[in-house]
C-alpha cells in the first residue's frame, strides 16, 4: 500500500472557531496527523510516500471545484491582510453570508470586500483561514491525486493521509474545515484516468455534503454515506435519505442517516447496505473518504465504534475486491486518530 503524506499540513493550524455562538479552541489540529504518523512507525503497514510537487494538482481541482472559489483561497490570506495589516494574527472567519436566493441576496455581482466574498464561499464560521491553509489544502490535493495514480498504475490501496480533511467542500464553497475535497479529486482523476464507473463510499460521522454535490447529477459516479442523521447533526443541510441524485444522477446517490448513539451492530449493518449498493453499481474503483470520528471518544460526533472494530471496517472494504483510494476525513479524539487509522489499513491487508 501506498501512503502519501501531506509535508504541508501543519502550515494550517487553526486557533479558533465558532461553535454555538462563542469562540472555541479548534478541534481540527496538526496533532491528528502527527498521532497517525507515530503509530504507523509503530505499525508500518505500506509505504509512506510524499507526492511530487505536480503541476497538475491544480487542474485536478478545477476538475471539480469552480475557477473563482480555487481563484479566492488562494489569494484569501494576502487579501486578508491587506484588509488591515493587524489581521495577520488572527485567523479569517466569515461573519456574512448570502442565502439562497428567495430571500434576494445576489450571487452574480463578485463582492470587492473581503469579508463578503469570505462569507460568499463559506456555508459556517467554524472554518479558520490563516497563512497557511491553501498550502496545506493544495498538498491534500496532491496526496489525493497521487493516491489515484498509483490506484491506475496497479496499486491494490493507496491513501492521501493529510489534514485539513475535504469532504464537506463543495463545487465552490469551504466548510467543516474543508477546503478541497479530496475524495472527489480522487475519483474525478479515476474516471480521468480512464475508468467508466467509480464509486465514492464515505464513512464519516458528518455527511460529506460536498462530494454529494460534486457528483449529484451524474451517473458515473456513485455516492454512498453512513452519517448521523442530519436533523441533529452536521452539516444538517443535507444527508437524508431522500436525496437520491437528480437529472441523470437520479438513484446514483445513498444516504444512511442513523440517530446518535448509534453502535457498532446497526452501524455495522448499515454499512453492509452501502456495500451491496456500492457492488450493484458494479465500480472498477472505490474513494473511502475514512473519518474515523465514529469513535465512541470522539468529541464533537455521537456514534459508538471502538478501536478493535476499524479492524473490521478494513476488512469489510477489502471484501469489496476494488481498487481503493481512501482520503483521511474527520476524527477529532487526537490521541486516539493513529491507533484507528492504522487499524482500518491494517484490516485491509487481512
Amino acid at each position: 500500500m501506498k501512503i502519501f503524506h501531506n509535508t504541508h499540513h501543519a502550515q494550517h493550524a487553526g486557533r479558533q472557531e465558532m461553535f454555538r455562538g462563542r469562540l472555541v479552541d479548534c478541534h481540527e489540529v496538526p496533532d491528528r496527523l502527527r498521532y497517525v504518523l507515530d503509530e504507523l512507525q509503530r505499525r508500518p503497514v505500506g509505504q509512506l510516500l510524499t507526492p511530487d510537487a505536480a503541476a497538475d494538482v491544480d487542474a485536478a481541482t478545477a476538475r471539480v471545484h469552480a475557477p473563482d472559489y480555487l481563484a479566492f483561497l488562494a489569494r484569501a490570506w494576502d487579501d486578508w491582510v491587506a484588509l488591515d495589516p493587524a489581521n495577520a494574527a488572527v485567523d479569517a472567519l466569515p461573519s456574512v453570508w448570502p442565502l439562497a436566493s428567495k430571500h434576494g441576496f445576489r450571487t452574480d455581482v463578485p463582492p470587492l470586500n473581503f469579508a463578503a466574498r469570505l462569507g460568499q464561499f463559506a456555508f459556517d464560521s467554524g472554518t479558520p483561514l490563516m497563512a497557511g491553509s491553501w498550502a496545506a489544502a493544495r498538498g491534500g490535493a496532491a496526496c489525493a491525486l497521487a493516491a489515484a495514480q498509483a490506484v491506475l498504475g496497479g496499486e491494490r490501496f493507496a491513501m492521501a493521509l493529510t489534514r485539513p480533511p475535504g469532504h464537506h467542500a463543495g463545487p465552490n464553497y469551504m466548510g467543516g474545515y474543508c477546503f478541497i475535497n479530496n475524495a472527489a479529486v480522487a475519483a474525478q482523476a479515476l474516471r480521468d484516468g480512464g475508468l467508466q464507473r467509480v464509486a465514492v463510499l464515505d464513512v464519516d460521522y458528518h455527511h460529506g455534503n460536498g462530494t454529494q454535490t460534486i457528483f449529484y447529477e451524474r451517473n458515473d459516479v456513485f455516492t454512498a454515506s453512513i452519517q448521523g442523521d442530519p436533523r441533529t447533526e452536521y452539516p444538517f443541510f443535507l444527508g437524508h435519505a431522500d436525496e437520491r441524485g437528480a437529472e441523470a444522477g437520479e438513484g446514483f446517490n445513498l444516504n444512511l442517516p442513523l440517530p446518535r448513539g448509534t453502535g457498532f451492530e446497526v452501524w455495522w449493518a448499515a454499512l453492509q447496505t452501502a456495500m451491496q449498493a456500492v457492488s450493484d453499481f458494479a465500480p472498477q474503483a472505490l474513494v473511502v473518504p475514512l473519518g474515523l470520528d465514529t469513535f465512541e471518544g470522539d468529541p464533537i460526533s455521537g456514534f459508538k465504534l471502538r478501536s478493535a472494530d476499524y479492524l473490521q471496517v478494513g476488512r469489510a472494504i477489502a471484501q469489496l475486491g476494488l481498487p481503493t483510494v481512501l482520503t483521511l476525513e474527520g476524527g477529532y479524539a487526537a490521541a486516539d486518530l493513529g491507533v484507528n487509522t492504522v487499524n482500518v489499513l491494517e484490516g485491509l491487508g487481512r
